[in-house]
């Protein structure tokens, strides 16, 4: 039997799993939805529930897919025992599928979006005519569509190429890339008129508009954005050796994720105020936003309007690849290891399937626009079930899982080596509490919620 594939340093476990979590997430959902819930005081709750539930329940997810050291469905099916086991596991496949199928669509955009930027469209083009460009390329059948395809298929290649040839190498180099990037498109946004309002509005809380919602955003953001609940950590973690610490790769990952998230906010709000559009526009900010900025700069200043224009874009477009590949992942490691195919044969399959639905929520926007459920178009249903109904179900039943069916002693085997990592042995008291107790009921609370 072949060897299944390891990450090969404790670096390379962190930035796989920090391009899972650093992505589209951060630096596209991120700056819409605090937008959408009053700023600043919606980060300070979206950090805490990072802190207080996420990553406990990253750490839960460590655990079981290192202890398996299998997919996340065989991963599950071996803590439940039985049909129900491989249907619950089953959910942790299906979720990241669901998901990649309309975030393709996202990275579809920004890959039209970097073409543009390199065929200097925007510092060509008078803003005034840039208002619902957007919308009408959105709203169009088959550029968009063929966009997000191209975008899969670059997302599929990758992970055909292998745990450490493919999603090792490619995320290794794409985060230190991500990083720099994202804070030189920073500077660039803080430098621009108005710039100031923005900055406000991301350290300056207002909880006077915070709601019920806020709390349930704040939540599904978390999730979302640390991959909690669709098994990846599960399936990252299966390939992490038993020398490495999860509690240092999960403490990174989030600590990453957050200020990735946070910087992302600082590149988009203080270029969203300076080109006075509404911060809580929804998922086309960043879109609707950025190519306004770019060619009011392009009149005075066009090489370095371009050079943003460029940067920028390739940021959101490597964001959005870390990610995608990471979803595709799951599917792929379902399909070699249950269905014993080749990992070019399962990320072959896999891409008619996520095209397909993907296609779908691309066409939700323009042709099939009429189709609503649950008061959204098609693309706003899916990322709203899985936001706030998928991955806050599937980080349910890894908490219950992790604190209540697994043996107290493989857990903390897992998450202190055994009990040589002093450290983590003095913190894994804590740490239980929260997954046994904390993060079960706070999960809870938020279902509750959205049914009432």
């Amino acid at each position: 039997m072949k060897k299944r594939e390891n990450f090969g340093s404790r670096a390379a476990v962190i930035m796989a799993m920090a391009g899972s979590a650093i992505g589209l997430g951060n630096i596209w959902r991120f700056p819409y939805l605090t937008g959408q819930n009053g700023g600043a005081a919606f980060i300070l709750i979206y950090i805490a529930f990072t802190l207080l539930l996420s990553l406990p329940i990253f750490l839960a997810e460590s655990a079981i897919g290192r202890q398996s050291g299998t997919n996340s469905r065989s991963a599950i099916a071996a803590l439940i025992p039985g049909q129900a086991g491989r249907g619950l596991g089953l959910l942790t496949v299906i979720t990241p599928l669901w998901i990649v199928s309309y975030y393709s669509v996202v990275g579809g955009w920004s890959l039209d979006y970097l073409v543009q930027a390199c065929r200097f469209t925007f510092i060509h083009t008078p803003p005034e005519q840039l208002t619902g460009s957007f919308e009408a390329f959105i709203g169009r059948t088959w550029v968009p569509m063929i966009c997000h395809l191209c975008f899969l298929l670059v997302t599929v290649v990758i992970v055909a190429f292998g745990v450490k040839g493919g999603i090792e190498k490619f995320s290794k180099f794409c985060i230190p890339v991500l990083f720099l990037l994202v804070v030189l498109i920073t500077v660039y946004s803080l430098s621009l008129p108005g710039a100031s309002k923005g900055v406000e509005y991301l350290v300056k809380p207002d909880f006077s508009k915070v709601t019920g919602h806020t709390f349930i955003d704040a939540l599904g953001q978390s999730f979302y954005s640390l991959s909690l609940g669709m098994g990846i950590i599960i399936t990252y973690s299966s390939y992490v050796s038993k020398e490495e610490n999860l509690m240092v790769a999960g403490v990174g990952t989030s600590v990453c994720d957050l200020l990735f998230a946070y910087l992302a906010g600082f590149a988009i709000m203080p270029a969203v105020f300076a080109a006075g559009i509404a911060p809580g526009s929804g998922p086309g900010l960043i879109f609707d936003t950025l190519p306004f900025i770019f060619s009011e700069m392009g009149q005075q200043l066009p090489v370095v309007s371009s050079i943003a224009a460029i940067l920028f874009f390739l940021t959101i477009l490597f964001a959005a690849l870390t990610s995608s590949v990471s979803l595709i992942e799951v599917g792929v490691a379902f399909l070699t290891e249950t269905r014993k195919i080749s990992r070019r044969k399962a990320c072959f399959w896999l891409f008619l399937l996520c095209g397909a639905l993907g296609t779908l929520a691309s066409l939700s926007f323009g042709p099939l626009s009429e189709v609503q459920l649950f008061g959204g178009n098609l693309f706003d249903f899916a990322d709203s079930f899985a936001s706030n109904v998928l991955l806050v179900a599937g980080g349910f039943l890894v908490v219950i899982l992790a604190g209540w069916i697994m043996p107290r002693e493989t857990l903390f085997a897992e998450l202190t080596n055994n009990g040589t990592k002093q450290l983590n042995v003095k913190l894994f008291p804590f740490v239980y509490f929260l997954i046994r107790f904390v993060a079960p009921l706070g999960i809870a609370a938020m279902i509750i919620s959205l049914v009432l």
